[in-house]
């Protein structure tokens, strides 16, 4: 049941789990920066947040170039955020 569901969700969709994985990376050390009370502790979590950012971006910019990501284009990102929900709720329930 599980190969099914995996062979039928699209690379779009898990790319696009994987941009809000990273998004949630990079919140949650900004997050602990703010609450890291040691300078050592904060410069170490600083070098992290600033490797999240940057895995973030070369994920964004792969989805933007394969057509995937449309970050200046809102009626567009909807309309493929829908189409992704979609997709991975008719091949939840069509296994």
């Amino acid at each position: 049941m599980v190969q099914n569901l995996t062979e039928k969700i699209s690379d779009q969709v898990i790319v696009a789990d994987l941009l809000l994985a990273a998004k949630n990376g990079v919140r949650t050390y900004a997050y602990a920066i703010t609450e890291a009370h040691s300078p050592a502790v904060r410069s170490v979590l600083k070098r992290h947040l600033d490797d999240a950012i940057s895995f973030h971006q070369q994920v964004a910019d792969y989805m933007t170039n394969k057509g995937m990501y449309y970050p200046h284009d809102l009626e567009k990102q909807i309309q493929t955020d829908l189409a992704n929900a979609q997709s991975v709720s008719g091949a939840a329930f069509n296994t």
